[in-house]
């Protein structure tokens, strides 16, 4: 054997077969590998981010209760209620809109009454919920929660879910009054949500169920006459389970919609004192105490 073959028996292996090689090679890989995680973790966080987004709705702060029911009904906000014997007890609604709320100005103006948003649709919950309910509690109100719906969000059920799970629960306390449904002129787009009447009145059976099942009451259903003719065809399906919340700016209820017989609630001015929208609970505060403890 030549002395240039024994030279080249004793030439260095390549370095890729080297064992320390190989693991600097697994390592870089591993590192490389580890780097896309959280790029595509990211991605992925941001499609659901995006989708969620989409699925909000754009200016929950100035959807409250009766928002859309002055453009669409006219009327007068400022109107001052016919006096009557059942009607004698005040009420207010109130949501982030209104802020951190005088409770004791409205106490000395006689409210003994308030409900206070909790939810829209399911992505969006009142920041200021928590300290009007507990406030309005603490002057010695009884209080409720509602939930502004937007049907053509998702289902009845799931925006029943998120309303009990964020503060539409209701307890046999005697100061808690039933959950409540807004259901109103959508401030987004078409009025009934692109919804039939048939539709409507499927996704509202499906969101008073689910209550009644998760909270235990039947849910107050807040409307106006003109947009449950409209956009339920003027349903009677609910007269019996559901107390009927009416929204009338005017000296009185007017007309209500079908298989009511009476209304429980009436929206008489979004213009009143301190928080804008007052109410009359169709009863005295004996039968109001009463509704609140089921």
């Amino acid at each position: 054997m030549s002395a240039q073959t024994r030279k080249g028996d004793h030439r260095k292996r390549p370095a890729l077969r080297s064992p320390y090689a190989m693991g600097g090679l697994a390592l870089a890989v591993t590192a490389a590998l580890a780097s896309l995680v959280p790029a595509m973790a990211s991605t992925t966080e941001a499609s659901e981010a995006g989708a969620a987004r989409a699925q909000a709705p754009a200016h929950p702060e100035r959807d409250w209760m009766g928002s859309t029911v002055a453009e669409h009904e006219g009327g007068d906000p400022k109107a001052t209620p016919k006096a009557t014997l059942a009607a004698t007890v005040e009420g207010v609604d109130v949501s982030n809109h209104q802020g951190t709320v005088n409770w004791t100005s409205l106490w000395n103006k006689n409210v003994r009454f308030a409900y206070v948003k909790a939810t829209e649709s399911t992505t969006y919950k009142n920041p200021k919920f928590a300290s009007q309910y507990n406030g309005s509690a603490n002057k010695g109100m009884i209080r409720g929660a509602y939930h502004f719906a937007l049907p053509n969000k998702s289902s009845g059920t799931a925006q029943a879910d998120y309303f009990v799970n964020n503060g539409g629960r209701w307890s046999a306390d005697g100061k808690t009054l039933p959950p409540v449904l807004d259901i109103e002129y959508n401030p987004y787009g078409a009025s009934c949500y692109g919804k039939t009447k048939a539709q409507m009145v499927t996704w509202i059976k499906d969101f008073s169920a689910r209550v009644k099942k998760r909270a235990g009451r039947d849910p107050v259903i807040y409307t106006t006459t003109s947009w449950w003719k409209s956009c339920t065809g003027n349903s009677g399906a609910f007269a019996t389970k559901n107390p009927l919340w009416l929204a009338r700016y005017a000296s009185t209820p007017g007309a209500l919609p079908a298989g009511w017989k009476t209304h429980t609630i009436w929206q008489y001015t979004s213009s009143g004192p301190v928080v804008g929208d007052h109410n009359k609970f169709n009863g005295s505060l004996t039968r109001l105490k009463a509704l609140a403890k089921g």
